[in-house]
């Protein structure tokens, strides 16, 4: 019998993410409709809604649209519609511009929006709380509690106030336990409860495994006459040579362009980084010539998936679902993924509420996963299945090439007869002895800076004296294997500088893990070779802080 103390809901919501904020307005909302009491709580790890959020962001509304049909009247954050589509391919020095009427259809932003997508989640989190949602930021489900026939009871909030050895601060406080009848995890991409959930029920048999990319972004605030609100820009090719990903460049409101960069988690090259690749890109004579003479104003970095249809996982077990990116519903080649998260926790909802009514807890929504395959989202995920996988198999430019001919012909009603499958990111690294150094040229703090004052635009926090959220399961991997195989990669592959070897000049290294920098982006749970490196959440409240991200 547990000590802690209990709350007990109808749903209980991990993340106030797009998709947990909109299977929580909708659960209330049909609860509403049928004059039922209903009650909702979302936990939600960053120190208030959005502090966490990271997105480049284009947003179809479609999703909104259906949710809340009167959203341009509530004073929306959604403000600024797309208004210039534009597709470059970059050598070292010069831009050749993609024809955009050559695309398929759907990936015109036609109708889309740009901007922060943490302020449409706090803008969210206000609707759901008009009514009636509970909503306790600063909490992390820190585990799944479970009841004895093993279906899901609820989730544990983390204890706070514990030192670095285990022992008790005098601010110490218990977590406390929530229970439900349905518990939804909308953590977002390598939720570590998800992560768990997908492994105790075997959730991904039959699927492809996911693979993700690491996506890195900036806020700038640009002189007025270089500002153009609407103006969305991709980019492919350098600096990257066979690696998978690109960069984009969205004017948003205020004077501000949102750019950013996106690289594919299957690299090779244990010597790449992804940071140094986006300063790089930054300094590509195109690019700076949108920023220069601005000022850069934040800085954030998150994965994202990107296995799209045959790498989502059985969504439901018993006494729960999986919705949003803890699934994993992102449309790789148009670049979003809030339309198909918001909706996903829609359709749970819808299901969840369904069974309640029937006075049901416990089991398996099923008709969930059966509306999601019958929904828009499917149909939408279904026609890209094949651009991620051709460009990950045949390189970036006849992958491209494969991608489109199969997006077109399925636009047609056809396509290729077949669906290419995914590898993990941590396997086909290659060992330090086989790949190339890479020199990367030094910041020069007006356009590209380095990784720790990047971190401090981030306003990343973490109590340090707790339990470091970063754990090895086994503390002689990095040494023995990751420094003498691959040279340590953990060091370049971390947006924010955690991970150093420190001691070498010694003959006597070791691993040093700066927890405190840590800005959540899961990328050494993914990318690390042995798969040796497990996040886990830390305090709730830590983590980055992001404004307008």
């Amino acid at each position: 019998m547990s000590s802690r103390e209990s709350m007990a809901y109808d749903v209980v919501i991990v993340g106030a993410g797009p998709a947990g904020l909109a299977a929580a307005i909708r659960l209330k909302q049909l609860a509403e409709a049928e004059g039922r009491e209903l009650s909702v709580c979302i936990l939600e790890k960053g120190s208030e809604v959005g502090a966490h959020i990271l997105s480049g962001a284009v947003i179809d509304p479609k999703a909104l649209d259906e949710l809340l049909p009167n959203w341009k009247e509530l004073d929306s954050p959604l403000t600024v519609p797309v208004t210039e589509n534009h597709h470059w391919f970059l050598s070292e020095t010069k831009k050749r511009e993609f024809p955009h009427a050559l695309l398929p259809p759907f990936m015109n932003n036609k109708g889309t929006y740009t901007g922060s997508l943490g302020n449409l989640c706090r803008w969210l989190a206000g609707q759901a709380e008009a009514l009636g949602v509970e909503i306790f930021p600063g909490f992390a489900a820190a585990e799944v509690l479970f009841n004895d026939d093993g279906s899901v009871k609820g989730v544990a909030t983390g204890d706070m106030g514990v030192a670095r050895d285990g022992t008790h601060k005098p601010d110490y406080q218990p977590g406390m336990e929530l229970h439900a009848r349905y518990t939804f995890f909308a953590e977002g991409v390598r939720g570590h409860l998800s992560k768990e959930l997908i492994r105790i029920f075997n959730l991904r048999e039959g699927r492809e495994p996911q693979v993700y990319a690491i996506g890195l972004k900036e806020l700038w605030d640009i002189p007025a006459d270089k500002h153009v609100p609407g103006r969305v820009i991709h980019t492919q090719g350098w600096p990257l040579k066979d690696e998978v990903g690109g960069g984009f460049l969205y004017h948003q409101d205020n004077g501000q362009v949102a750019l950013g960069f996106v690289l594919g988690l299957g690299y090779k090259n244990p010597y790449l980084s992804p940071f140094e690749e986006f300063q790089r890109w930054k300094q590509h004579p195109a690019v700076r010539a949108i920023i220069e003479g601005g000022r850069r104003v934040s800085y954030g970095a998150r994965a994202i998936n990107e296995g799209g249809w045959q790498s989502v996982p059985k969504l439901t077990f018993p006494g729960g679902a999986l919705i949003g990116c803890s699934a994993g519903f992102v449309n790789v080649p148009r670049i979003k993924g809030t339309h198909t998260a918001m909706k996903s926790g829609m359709l749970a909802a819808e299901a969840a509420f369904d069974a309640i009514k029937a006075d049901r807890q416990g089991d398996e929504i099923s008709a969930y996963p059966e509306a999601l395959e019958k929904s828009w989202v499917a149909k939408e995920l279904r026609t890209v299945r094949n651009a991620e996988p051709a460009v990950a198999k045949f390189g970036p430019r006849l992958g491209t090439m494969v991608a489109g001919l199969d997006m077109w012909m399925r636009h047609l009603g056809i396509g290729l007869p077949f669906t290419l499958h995914h590898h993990p990111d941590n396997e086909g690294l290659l060992t330090k002895d086989a790949a190339r150094r890479i020199d990367y040229p030094k910041p020069d703090g007006v356009i590209s800076f380095d990784r720790l004052s990047s971190v401090f635009l981030s306003n990343t926090n973490h109590e340090e004296d707790q339990p470091v959220h970063l754990t090895l399961k086994d503390a002689n991997v990095p040494i023995d294997v990751n420094l003498t195989l691959y040279d340590a990669p953990e060091q370049r592959y971390c947006p924010a500088g955690v991970y150093e070897i420190v001691g070498q000049e010694t003959g006597d290294p070791r691993l040093q893990i700066n927890a405190q920098n840590c800005v959540h982006c899961k990328t050494c749970d993914i990318k690390d070779p042995t798969q040796n490196i497990n996040w886990v959440v830390p305090e709730g409240g830590g983590g980055p802080n992001y404004p307008n991200m």
